[in-house]
């Protein structure tokens, strides 16, 4: 062979290897963006979950202390429907 053939098989072999390498890179990148995103988005529907869990307890016991007070009421002789104070599942 000769050598200025050998320089061209060396060439196309370097730049078909780093090529390769390059899209070994782009895609490690592009997976962990992917997680980022992901991990991200799961934190923010765990905060909103929460926040929706802790607004919907807020609820049932305001209802829970409201049913209380009637009930003391209705003791004391008030004339109440205490049953519209129940939380709705």
């Amino acid at each position: 062979m000769s050598p200025r053939l050998v320089r061209c098989l060396a060439l196309v072999a370097a730049i078909t290897t780093s090529l390769g390498l390059q899209g070994c890179l782009i895609g490690a990148v592009v997976g962990t963006a992917g997680a980022v995103v992901g991990a991200a988005a799961g934190a923010t529907g765990a905060v909103v979950g929460a926040g929706i869990d802790v607004v919907t307890t807020s609820d049932a016991e305001e209802l829970r202390e409201m049913r209380r007070e009637c009930e003391r009421r209705v003791r004391r002789g008030s004339n109440e429907d205490c049953s519209v104070y129940v939380p709705n599942n």
